[in-house]
This record gives C-alpha cells, structure tokens and sequence, in this order.
C-alpha cells in the first residue's frame, strides 16, 4: 500500500540522510490514482503489471522499465502474484546538474523502455537498476553515495539516448547536430528558469540565434513539441507546486505561473493533467481509469 496518500497525493517516505526509497514490492493490490514530487521508476521482476499514466495504458512485462516525472497523475494494477521494484527519488538532487531538467522534459509524462526495442539501452539500464537495488540493501560504507552515483548513470544514459535520437535534428550533420543539442538543452534550460514570465518565442528565437520560422522547426524537432505546449507544460509543473500551498488562492496560482486569466490556467491544466486546479488542489474528484 501507498504509505503517506492524502486524497491523490502521495509523500515518499525518505530516510532522513537520503533521498531516495527503492522496495521489491509483491503486493497483490492496486495503487488507486496518485502523484508525487518524486522521480518514479519501475521495473517489474516476475508476472506482468499495468499502469496507467495521464490516461496512458502501458503493459510492463518482466524486465520492462518504466520512468514516470514528478507530478504526472499515474495508477498501477497488480496481478495475483508478482515482484517488481519500485525506485522514487527526489528530482531536486539532480536538478542541479546541468541538463538534467531538460532532459527529462523530453520523456512526456512517462516512458517504457523494453528490450526488445532498445537492445543495448535497455540492458544497461537494468544492470545499473540492479545494482542500485543491491547498494541500496547492502551494508557497505558509503552505499548511499554509491547508490546516488549509479543513479545519476543511469539518466545520463536515458538522457542522452532521448536528445541524441534519431528525431533529432534528423537531416544534420553529427557535428552540428551535438552543437544543436547542446544549444536547446540551454534554450530549455532558459525556458524552464523563466516560464512565468512573458516569455514570446520572437524573444526565445534572437536569444537562440536562429529566425522566428527557423527556430520553430528546430524547437519542435528537438522536443517533440510545439513551443507554447512545452511553455505551457512547465508553466503547469509551476503551477502544481503552488498548488500544494493551502494558502495560495487558484487565481494568485494562475497569475503566478505566467498564465493571462485564469479560464486560461483551468482549460490548459485540465487538457495536461485531466484533473481541473481546484480537484488537484484540494485532491479529490479525480476520475480512475479501469485496467
């Protein structure tokens, strides 16, 4: 069972000197609809589970490796019997690094990496999982140090495989494309540190060097995404720790996470997070998916 969940919202229980909480979990119930600030990932062990993520059905079979970001509404189903650990961390210990919340922006709101897609990725992110499990359950000194730097392996490896992919910058040369790559992680990076403010994408294209029509093609190749959709999702990821101030009025929310009214603010939130402000604040009314 969820340990601390107060309507959808679950707090990782931490070690008080480590930020990080790994089980082998075989519990047989499901996990109802939830969101954390944590990093989650998963990795089933034996039998097949499901989970849900923002309305998104992923099968995880034995092996499968799924990674869901801080603040995305997500269920898990279990089978009759069946072992798979669970890894959450606080994304504050590595968003300090540079990239970091760049990179995890390019993932969506979730992603499953199986090994029959991804050969090499895949296999060497289950034997750094693997081995964070066993540093995490061992004796030895200086374990958590050790678990942490296994984990930071391991999203360096993800991170590089998503913005080095073959979706990016696919008609440039490898030369330039790592210097594209380098140069829009820092134009998120950009974004990310000032979302709420009124940051217009004539702005963001001088400061990137590129024409407005240029930039756009580039943006989109490089995050998937249209420019206002990835502004307006880190204006949500803004809005979602706001929203956890019982003090904070829904309006001073809006405002504050950059968004001009907030009929705005409720109809971009509710079309990332199927959920309107006021049920994810007030963390109850959200509708469940069926397995």
């Amino acid at each position: 069972m969820i340990e601390i969940l107060e309507g959808t919202r679950e707090t990782v229980s931490y070690s008080p000197h480590f930020r990080v909480r790994l089980y082998m979990n075989q519990e047989t119930e499901n996990y109802p609809i939830h969101w954390h600030t944590a990093v989650e990932v998963i990795m089933p062990m034996e039998n097949i589970y499901t989970a849900v993520v923002i309305g998104e059905r992923h099968i995880l079979n034995p092996g499968d490796i799924l990674v869901i970001p801080p603040g995305e509404l997500h269920e898990l189903f279990a089978p009759d019997s069946g072992k798979r650990i669970i890894l959450q961390f606080d994304s504050a210990m590595l968003y300090q690094l540079d990239g970091f919340s760049s990179s995890l922006s390019l993932l969506g709101s979730s992603i499953v990496i199986r090994g029959e897609q991804h050969e090499d990725l895949h296999a060497n992110l289950r034997d750094l999982l693997l081995q964070i499990m066993n540093e995490y359950f061992s004796d030895a000194p200086l374990k958590e140090a050790a678990a942490f730097s296994l984990l930071i392996q391991f999203f360096v490896q993800l991170g590089r495989n998503y913005v080095l992919g073959e979706n990016r910058f696919p008609k440039t040369r490898t030369g330039n494309k790592h210097k594209y790559v380098d140069l829009f992680l820092e134009i998120c990076t950009y974004i990310n540190e000032h979302c709420t403010e009124d940051l217009s994408i004539d702005h963001v294209a001088e400061k990137a060097g590129f024409s407005k029509f240029h930039f756009i093609r580039l943006f989109k190749q490089f995050t998937g995404s249209s420019y206002y959709t990835y502004l307006n999702k880190r204006k949500i990821m803004n809005a979602e720790k706001l929203l956890m101030d019982p003090n904070i009025t829904i309006t001073e929310v809006a405002m504050r996470s950059g968004f001009v009214s907030l009929a705005t603010f409720n109809r971009v939130f509710k079309s990332y997070k199927k959920c309107t402000p006021s049920q994810f604040k007030n963390l109850e009314g959200v509708h469940r998916t069926n397995p």
